[in-house]
């Protein structure tokens, strides 16, 4: 081979620091994260998570310590999951204006008014059952689940939420929130909408965190994790109905679902890394398999590669310390 004729050499890109950054096309900051915050009421001290080491249930009179926290770090968009004390058939706590997710966001805006509060509308955490809705005959009412969604979602605009995420994935969930929303003078609070959540395994942490005993499964409203096709339905739907922004969730084994939603919308792209994708990397870590750093910043930019604009996870405060601490800069070859 006449080496001499090479035409192409990617290497001459690569060849120091200063040229990798000049044509590097993908990059995050802290503005592309939100951290999930466990609220739980009726705890003095904070509770640590043993399937989700180094996060912990937040109690409800110290949640205002924890945003002020993360405000220094940098954060400004948080989403508030409760647990909840006062559960039934319903959950019906979710629309009490005195109720655990109200407080929680009232809780934060005190704290600071420009943080973004983008609470979880759901029912798991404060349901008997732990499903995500209204269970009658054995299986989840779509439309009566609606019709609690919609007070859930109002309730919680009235306390001051930004942004509303509903995950139950309840057929006409986005179009019923937003014309609630609408009709009660609150055409300002957009919607991420949990457009593509599959049925996961990795989410087997996250009922661990907030107390959620599923009876049976969420097979029939979660997403089949076998279907990209129908993965594009779903997201089309929520996004004709009113989203001002589309979630995939998980994050880590559906980057082929990110990659083709972005090539369908304009929309903004989120992207949930859920509890067992931080379970995975923190426990591989602690073994000593990796470098956990490298492993975080290398997925996260996988994220963005994919198509997504913003990413929720659970190491957006370790992240945000690490920005803060130096440890990574701005432009550093995460």
């Amino acid at each position: 081979m006449n080496y001499v004729n090479i035409i192409r050499r990617p290497r001459r890109l690569r060849r120091n620091k200063e040229m990798r950054h000049l044509v590097r096309e993908s990059r995050f900051s802290l503005d592309d994260l939100i951290q999930p915050i466990f609220v739980e009421e009726g705890i003095t001290e904070p509770e640590p998570i043993d399937k989700l080491p180094g996060i912990f249930r937040v109690p409800e009179s110290r949640l205002g310590d924890e945003v002020e926290s993360l405000y220094q770090l940098g954060i400004r968009y948080v989403m508030p999951f409760g647990i909840s004390h006062n559960k039934d058939e319903q959950g019906s706590d979710t629309w009490s204006d005195n109720g655990l997710l109200t407080r929680m966001i009232r809780i934060i805006k005190q704290q600071r008014y420009d943080m973004v509060v983008i609470p979880d509308i759901c029912f798991c955490e404060y349901t008997t059952h732990g499903h995500c809705g209204v269970v009658s005959c054995g299986h989840v009412d779509n439309d009566k689940t609606l019709e609690n969604l919609v007070k859930q979602s109002v309730i919680a605009a009235r306390a001051g939420a930004d942004m509303l995420a509903p995950s139950s994935m309840m057929d006409g969930q986005v179009g019923a929130i937003r014309s609630a929303l609408d009709e009660a003078g609150f055409s300002h609070v957009a919607i991420l909408a949990h457009a593509i959540k599959f049925s996961s395994a990795f989410y087997g942490p996250f009922r661990s965190a907030v107390g959620c005993e599923l009876v049976g499964d969420r097979y029939g409203y979660q997403a089949d994790y076998a279907n990209g096709r129908q993965a594009m339905i779903e997201a089309r739907l929520d996004e004709d109905q009113g989203a001002d922004i589309l979630m995939v969730k998980p994050g880590t084994p559906y980057l082929d679902v990110v990659s083709r939603l972005r090539g369908r919308t304009d929309l903004p792209i989120a992207v949930y890394q859920v509890a067992g994708e931080y379970a995975a990397i923190k426990f591989g870590s602690l073994a000593g398999a990796f470098d956990e750093k490298n492993m975080v910043l290398e997925v996260i930019t996988g994220f963005k590669r994919a198509g997504a604009d913003m990413i929720v996870s659970y190491f957006s405060r370790q992240v945000a310390e690490w920005f803060y601490k130096k440890q990574i800069e701005a432009n550093d070859e995460y």
